[in-house]
């Protein structure tokens, strides 16, 4: 009867958890350049005397759909969206490199390129990138930053950084909702990696799919439920049982 409970247990906790993931994924259906994430889960043998016979669940590693979101054309020229699958750089709040699919820039107070969110933009040397005060600053198909002031000639103040990553070292998404490589080391440069102006990544959610699968997930915390109280109710009948030829 344990194992029952266990099996059914570890299941309602496994349906909540990608409930809790779907909702998250839903909340972030207009955020620029969210990548969906993905619950997945592994049966593990019950150990204990006797057979085998039952399972229970274990979540796995997480992923996230590296499907592109639609694009969104803004025509504003400090919006971007990278073609292909190269990501930008950015500056986490806790000073490590991290990369985003948002592409929507804008020059701070201070002179700092940031994302719309408050993240510093990282140069293709891993630095922040500075505009003289008061400068106009344009943008290149390959993120190269142009900034004028005045009737000035226009002037090179870096370009973002594009990266791309691979096979052996893939990106997962931390806590901050920003994403690393695995191993943690910066990525490389792309300078063949391009940038299409005027356009944003909308979230790669599909918000009707989403919502599907939560009434699904809640319908199979109900499923397991009940067989923590089928377990329950078969567990006291035995105990009278015992009772009666006690």
């Amino acid at each position: 009867m344990d194992r029952l409970i266990y099996t059914a247990m570890t299941g309602a906790n496994a349906a909540a958890n990608r409930q809790a993931v779907l909702a998250n994924n839903l909340a972030n259906v207009s955020t620029n350049g969210f990548r969906a994430e993905l619950s997945t889960f592994r049966s593990v043998p019950v150990r204990g005397d006797g057979a085998t016979t039952r399972v229970m669940a274990l979540e796995a590693t997480p992923g996230f759909s590296d499907i592109p979101g639609a694009p969104q054309r803004t025509g504003r020229a400090m919006d971007a969206m990278t073609t292909g699958n190269s990501w930008f750089g950015v500056q986490a709040l806790d000073g490590t490199e991290a990369y985003t699919r948002n592409g929507s820039f804008e020059v701070a107070p201070d002179g700092t390129l940031k994302t719309n969110t408050g993240l510093t933009v990282l140069s293709d040397g891993g630095a922040p990138i500075t505009a003289p005060a008061g400068a106009e600053v344009t943008m290149g198909s390959d993120g190269t930053l142009s900034a004028k002031v005045g009737k000035q000639p226009s002037t090179g103040i870096g370009r973002i950084k594009l990266a791309t990553p691979n096979a052996e070292d893939p990106l997962k998404r931390g806590s901050d909702g920003l994403f690393r490589t695995t191993s943690g080391e910066p990525m490389a440069n792309d300078n063949l990696a391009r940038v299409q102006l005027g356009v944003i990544e909308g979230s790669n959610v599909n918000a009707i799919e989403t919502m599907v699968s939560i009434i699904h997930a809640a319908r199979q915390f109900d499923t397991q439920t009940r067989l923590m109280q089928t377990a329950e109710a078969s567990d006291r009948a035995a105990a009278q049982l015992l009772s009666m030829q006690g």
